[in-house]
């Protein structure tokens, strides 16, 4: 039987997603609509038999959704092989977007048995850790810059690389207001953020993840990762060396960019 159009497209991005390489641009028609880009997403998903530990919100600051006239940020699935420990080499390409700096939620897995509406009250019972992370961010494909949701999520959600700081134990902590930092002190670079930008805080960003995972009936049988939006967007990666990301009562983590 021919394969249709997406189903050629797709198996050509997942050979670059599991090789490491990078493809022509994908067709407008998976990428300009955020909906296609979705139904585009899952079904390269589909594709890939390998462990996914975790899920990452993405677009959730409210100024780049007004940008892009959405009304709400979109999740994308983590696989073991793009998460890294504290301090690791990522290596980049013409293709990295740039690097961000992140809240992530370690939750349990039975929260896939939760039959209580999901709010952030029952949700905190489940979070058993919580921890700075560094996403290095790009596409499989040889294009540069960002034109819609659309673009970020029909690539795997546009997740290069996370790597995850020095966990803590999860405490009821306000989250809406911690100050942020992201630098390389190599060549004296330094941009400054706030847990605020992300959907209004990482709570709520984490529980619009819980919620559509539910609602897309998907369960794991191991606990997993949340990550939840950069605190300080999208930093073009200016030059390589050592990243450090700092964010108040949490902690920091680190990335050497090659």
């Amino acid at each position: 039987m021919k394969k249709t159009l997406i189903e050629k497209t797709s198996d050509k991005l997942v050979y670059a997603f599991l090789k490491n390489r990078l493809i022509s641009p994908l067709p407008k028609k998976f990428t300009h609509k955020l909906v296609n880009a979705q139904r585009f997403r899952k079904l390269c998903e589909s594709k890939i038999k390998e462990p996914i530990v975790g899920f990452k919100a993405a677009g959730t600051g409210i100024a780049v959704m007004k940008k892009f006239k959405e009304k709400e940020p979109f999740y994308t699935s983590i696989y073991k092989r793009n998460v890294l420990k504290n301090g690791k080499k990522v290596k980049i390409n013409k293709a990295t977007l740039g690097i961000e700096l992140e809240v992530g939620f370690k939750i349990k897995k039975s929260f896939f048995f939760l039959k209580k509406t999901t709010n952030t009250k029952n949700l905190s019972k489940y979070i058993t850790h919580i921890a700075p992370c560094i996403e290095v961010v790009g596409y499989r494909q040889r294009k540069k810059g960002i034109k819609s949701f659309g673009d970020l999520c029909s690539d795997f959600g546009a997740n290069v690389k996370f790597l995850i700081g020095t966990k803590k134990k999860y405490k009821n902590i306000k989250l809406n207001n911690l100050k942020t930092n992201l630098s390389n002190k190599k060549n004296n670079y330094e941009v400054h953020g706030n847990t605020n930008t992300v959907y209004i805080n990482p709570l709520n960003s984490l529980k619009f993840v819980l919620k559509k995972l539910i609602k897309d009936k998907i369960k794991l049988d191991q606990n997993f990762w949340v990550f939840t939006g950069s605190t300080v967007g999208v930093v073009p990666i200016l030059n390589k060396g050592t990243y450090l990301g700092k964010i108040d009562k949490i902690g920091e983590v680190s990335s050497i960019i090659i």
